[in-house]
């Protein structure tokens, strides 16, 4: 008997849009480097993104939009190719945008006319970031309404919004957002970023034995904040001259300047491997104006940091003050440095916090839970036909 061949079922045909991609990195091009490699086994992934320079992609199409020359802030925003995103839009059996910038906004368009299934990823605040982003001018007020109605228009178009915590639900529900949402956590490669030594890089980047290293990673961005970090920081370097501040990343030269200038501060600048830096440090601060989930603040957990921040977004839930973590308000060197001063002067308080806060994203953030949300959140939502 000839044997019958088992026909392959046809993965449905993926449409990534997104105006944040690698090699530039920031919170949305590591999500999708780390959730792209699970969904392949769902999808046959297409990305529609930004032109940001060669990209070792693997598994997947890359379709790239060229980027304006002009800088906002950090950011260099992809030309508008509406005819391009159509196109891509058009050969897709479903949508999932990451943002609703130049590609993002004119992809969420485009699945709605062409009646694809849509689905969301709420990656930042945008109606708070942008403003935030361009800095003071006179144009700022302006923006906090309008880019309000703008999220508005475009995620009420979606029929599934994925958010990282159940607080950007709550946010987007009170900016009177009505589509269906659905949580679905981010993710720490937990085997990566994990505890360990780094002497040698500590010893090529200046740092002794017996110094004590306040760290951050991520862009130098305005929404940062790292002007209350670095006074934070000259606080204690007035009482303690063993400490020194590692901040990895690049972004706006202002801000690098402003950092470079105060002794004791050390900018290697951006890093493809963030895990060599983040064991170089003892205690990981972030003090950032606005978050949705921090993964850099994760993945300085997953390492064993103890963590003292801001409470923005999902950070005041997954940190437990004096537990795993401490917070210290908005704006406010002088209670960032009251709270990060016992933990200068007691590596035993260091280690027992830094484990605490591993156990939290050993426990809760893995990207196995998170491919596995995105995939039943999409199955759900083409199966219940919105």
């Amino acid at each position: 008997m000839k044997k019958t061949k088992k026909k392959r079922t046809k993965k449905p045909r993926l449409l990534i849009a997104t105006d944040n991609f690698l090699p530039r990195w920031d919170g949305v091009a590591r999500f999708l480097s780390e959730i792209i490699p699970g969904l392949r086994r769902h999808y046959t992934i297409t990305v529609i993104g930004p032109d940001n320079g060669p990209d070792k992609k693997k598994g997947y199409k890359l379709i790239k939009i060229p980027v304006r020359k002009k800088r906002y802030g950090d950011f260099r925003p992809a030309r508008t190719k509406y005819w391009k995103v159509r196109k891509a839009v058009k050969r897709a059996d479903i949508v999932f945008a990451q943002t609703i910038g130049p590609i993002g906004a004119p992809a969420v368009i485009a699945a709605k006319k062409q009646k694809k299934p849509l689905a969301c990823y709420i990656h930042i605040m945008e109606d708070r970031l942008v403003p935030m982003a361009i800095g003071p001018t006179p144009l700022r007020k302006l923006l906090y309404p309008l880019m309000r109605w703008y999220t508005q228009k475009l995620f009420n178009k979606a029929d599934l919004l994925l958010t990282p915590s159940e607080w950007v639900s709550e946010q987007l529900m009170w900016n009177s957002i009505k589509t269906e949402k659905r949580v679905v956590r981010l993710g720490v490669d937990t085997e990566r970023f994990k505890p360990g030594t780094a002497d040698d890089l500590r010893n090529d980047l200046g740092i002794t034995p017996q110094d004590v290293v306040i760290g951050q990673h991520g862009r130098l961005a305005r929404e940062k904040d790292l002007k209350t970090l670095l006074r934070g920081f000259i606080r204690l370097r007035a009482r303690h001259k063993n400490v020194k501040l590692l901040i990895i990343g690049e972004g706006l030269p202002e801000i690098q300047r402003m950092l470079a200038r105060q002794e004791g501060v050390i900018l290697p600048g951006k890093q493809d491997d963030v895990v060599p830096y983040l064991r170089a440090m003892d205690i990981f601060a972030l003090s950032s104006l606005t978050e949705t989930t921090s993964l850099a603040a994760l993945e300085a957990m997953s390492c064993g940091l103890p963590l003292v921040s801001t409470p923005v977004g999902f950070v005041k839930d997954y940190i437990k003050e004096g537990e795993n973590g401490y917070f210290f308000p908005i704006r406010d060197p002088y209670t960032l440095a009251k709270k990060i001063e016992p933990l200068l002067e007691d590596a035993t308080l260091r280690k027992t916090i830094g484990k605490a806060a591993r156990h939290t994203v050993t426990q809760d953030f893995t990207w196995d839970r998170t491919t596995k949300g995105i995939v039943d959140a999409i199955t759900t939502m083409r199966k219940e036909g919105r």
